[in-house]
């Protein structure tokens, strides 16, 4: 007897949401209306007030500029930024980041990261006691 093979179809990704909100709701709010569905550090981020390099971030952002490069880690991923793509700097080269409605009310800086991780090679001459007699040539 032949099985039948059922052919799956791809799973339909549902619609996100943030609380409830689904992102074109939290686009359209204002800053003050978002204030009570950010977590409790970036709420406290935004009522201190943005600095220099976020306000001129924010403006570039909002300028509709091609090419978006920040050294600003510490922004708050705001739902105005979502679907652009920025380059954020992490200490050697920029990183091109697309950002997507998961990474709501997140930090920039999670998304470049600093540290590679380590792949050791073999080890060098002379560096264990059978490799100490081999000859060079």
């Amino acid at each position: 007897m032949a099985k039948k093979v059922q052919k799956k179809l791809p799973r339909r990704k549902e619609e996100f949401t943030y609380h409830g909100y689904k992102i074109d709701e939290l686009r359209a709010m204002s800053l003050e209306d978002l204030l009570p569905v950010m977590p409790s550090r970036a709420r406290r981020k935004v009522l201190r007030g943005w600095t220099i390099g976020e306000e001129k971030l924010l403006s570039d952002i909002r300028s509709n500029g091609s090419r978006i490069r920040t050294h600003q880690r510490d922004m708050i991923i705001l739902p105005e930024m979502i679907g652009r793509e920025i380059e954020i700097y992490n200490g050697k080269e920029f990183i091109r980041v697309e950002l997507q409605p998961e990474s709501v009310f997140h930090y920039l800086g999670e998304f470049a990261l600093t540290r590679r991780r380590v792949t050791h090679g073999s080890a060098g001459i002379g560096a264990t006691r059978s490799s100490k007699f081999v000859p060079l040539k």
